[in-house]
């Protein structure tokens, strides 16, 4: 699975480069729900998560991290190191979306779900 693949197919997903060449903010309307970047040698993804899940996926998985750089309460750092199957890495890519999506003002929630029908 490519992941810019996967973040790319997000209704409305836009890539920027605000921090450098070196990471890639992935947003909605303007709002970040990934950043993708090398640490230590390894390509990471940060994700949003509710608070409870990503204090669950931490546990189960040891690859998902408090999200470097970023409110550990919210946000996860994947390392894409293969362990992550690819199935749920993409459910987390979709639900950090939709929870960024969810934070956006009515109006633009309201475009979204029309442009998507």
């Amino acid at each position: 699975m490519k992941i810019e693949q996967v973040l790319m197919t997000m209704p409305e997903a836009e890539k920027d480069y605000p921090f450098g060449p070196d990471a890639e903010v992935y947003k909605v309307r303007g709002k970040m729900f990934a950043l993708r970047f090398r640490r230590h040698g390894q390509e990471c993804l940060n994700l949003k998560c509710e608070p409870h899940e990503a204090l669950i996926l931490r546990d189960i998985f040891p690859a998902i991290q408090p999200g470097y750089h970023m409110n550990k309460k919210h946000w996860n750092t994947v390392v894409l190191d293969g362990s992550v199957p690819a199935g749920e890495l993409k459910r987390l890519i979709e639900l950090s979306w939709t929870l960024v999506v969810a934070g956006l003002p009515k109006r633009h929630r309201d475009a979204l779900r029309l442009a998507n029908l």
